[in-house]
């Protein structure tokens, strides 16, 4: 008996730590566009395998404003493969959101200078969901939501490949 008990707790131990992350999310994206400043323009998407594309345009990796660097180059492509907790925490945040209930536009344009953000997420049932967010202050949890993208950009390992 302890010998059985044994095997079961092995083959578990081992089911365990084989199986692949499962994702509800086929696709996410997320695009942060430009202000009359110095906001970030970029885009990023983020597969269920944990692959990401970031496209970055202006003023991610610069520390100073300076309306010369819109005559700069776009910053260039990169890709990473998104930390294993931070996907996760991506995917708990998503989930939280309750996003196939959310509204598809956010936002008044009285003010004519804030940045846009749009968040696209394809499920694996085929559906989608696109949320357009201008000023980004949707809710309290898509400012979150926004906040996560903005802090992925500086704590993955990026490799330009354009």
């Amino acid at each position: 008996m302890k010998y059985l008990l044994s095997l079961f707790s092995i083959i578990f131990l081992f089911s365990c730590s084989s199986q692949k992350m499962s994702s509800k999310y086929s696709v996410i994206e997320y695009e942060a566009g430009a202000c009359f400043g110095s906001c970030p323009i970029f885009k990023m998407t983020i597969n269920p395998d944990r692959t990401a594309i970031l496209e970055a345009e202006h003023f991610n990796f610069s520390k100073e404003f300076s309306k010369g660097e819109f005559d700069k180059p776009r910053e260039g492509t990169f890709k990473t493969m998104i930390k294993e907790k931070d996907y996760k925490k991506l995917t708990v945040l998503l989930d939280d959101l309750n996003v196939k209930n959310l509204n598809e536009k956010y936002g008044t344009r009285n003010i004519t200078d804030l940045p846009t953000s749009y968040l696209r997420i394809k499920f694996d049932d085929g559906s989608s969901k696109n949320i357009e967010d201008y000023g980004k202050r949707g809710t309290e949890k898509l400012s979150k939501l926004y906040k996560f993208f903005e802090d992925l950009k500086h704590n993955q390992q990026w490799e330009k490949v354009q």
